[in-house]
């Protein structure tokens, strides 16, 4: 029988389940598991995600690297968050689910919050993380509860947060930060659909999850969207009539679009580049490689991904300083995240044509 329960939006198959999973062979990474991708959208709720996740795939371990406190954008991101904490947050006992390598939650400590954090891929020494996932019987007891990009990782999100909810009695603030994914559709951005999301947002979802918002808004020039929230006035979405969301038919044009760049550039016997061994580096130059091209070089800031490979196409991360050596002038870099164009184009001193990905639609 057709589900009529779920519209189907976008398929993908063959995707690596973790897109930050680094690798120490080549041959480890051509070999990772993989997944398909099912983004429907849900009749009764109007949630987006995708129908063919299997959690059990999910298993986060050290080998899961992505640290981005290494860019000054990204850093003055964080700042904006901060001062939403601050607003929100003030003398409050806090906890953050999924707090990754810590940086953040050290962020908060050193603005005097009172903050524990839980996360099963952390690897430092600080004694208020505890190296675990959250769950109910976690001994929750928070003021505030802060969510920075776990929400859109966790099958049932709305489960989950009820979960969080029955964890801390009930009460409390929530802060939620998430991609945007009306960000994604308005610039078709291809490369920022991966397995590791299940559920892809957009602001007003968010905001029909709760009755009590305080503040909610965009970030990081609009690529993550945020709410701060009741925690206790939780409650199930519904698809409004009003709501006329479309996927856009064109969404994949920018395969061929970038496919035939690199193609056109390795004809004229140049080299190109990708900046950015991240997620979106990694979609890219996997579905630059199937369809028949192949960049010369991956290039991340962030030591933890130089020497070692790219889930599914094997390629080598290079530091900066590596890969400029390796480039000739006048080589195309393909700049994954806007947000960095302008650091990116200082450290190559203007020697290479810089080409923002999400910038081309």
């Amino acid at each position: 029988m057709p589900d009529t329960q779920h519209l189907e939006l976008y398929r993908a198959e063959h995707f690596p389940v973790f897109q930050n999973r680094m690798f120490a062979t080549a041959e480890q990474a051509v070999a990772c598991t993989s997944g398909d991708i099912v983004l429907v959208r849900d009749q009764s709720t109007g949630l987006i995600f995708n129908q063919a996740f299997n959690p059990d795939l999910m298993k986060y371990d050290s080998d899961y690297q992505n640290e981005q406190s290494l860019s000054a954008a990204f850093l003055a991101h964080l700042d904006n968050v901060i001062s939403v904490i601050q607003r929100n947050f003030s003398d409050s006992r806090l906890v953050e689910l999924g707090c990754g390598k810590g940086y953040f939650l050290e962020r908060l400590q050193s603005c005097g919050f009172d903050i524990t954090g839980f996360d099963p891929a952390y690897e430092g020494s600080n004694p208020r993380i505890e190296k675990r996932e959250f769950d109910v019987a976690s001994g929750l007891s928070a003021d505030g509860i802060i969510l920075r990009h776990v929400l859109e990782h966790i099958p049932a999100p709305v489960d989950f947060l009820e979960s969080v909810k029955k964890a801390n009695r009930g009460a409390g603030k929530i802060y939620i930060e998430v991609p945007c994914f009306d960000w994604i559709c308005e610039r078709r951005a291809w490369f920022d659909i991966f397995y590791e999301h299940v559920n892809y947002f957009r602001l007003k979802d968010l905001l029909a999850m709760f009755g009590q918002v305080y503040e909610s808004g965009h970030l990081f020039s609009g690529q993550y969207l945020y709410v701060v929230a009741d925690l206790g006035s939780l409650k199930q979405p519904m698809l409004e009539d009003s709501d006329d969301f479309a996927f856009p038919e064109d969404f994949l044009g920018g395969v061929s679009q970038c496919s035939e760049m690199i193609r056109t550039i390795a004809s004229n016997g140049a080299q190109c580049g990708v900046w950015g061994g991240a997620s979106k580096g990694v979609i890219f130059a996997l579905l630059m490689q199937r369809c028949g091209v192949a960049v010369d070089c991956v290039i991340d800031v962030n030591p933890m991904k130089q020497g070692r490979y790219l889930a599914s196409t094997g390629l080598q991360v290079s530091a900066p300083e590596q890969a400029l050596e390796r480039l000739a002038a006048g080589s195309v870099i393909f700049v994954m995240n806007g947000n960095y164009a302008d650091e990116i184009s200082a450290m190559t001193g203007g020697k290479y044509d810089l080409v923002v990905v999400d910038a081309m639609s």
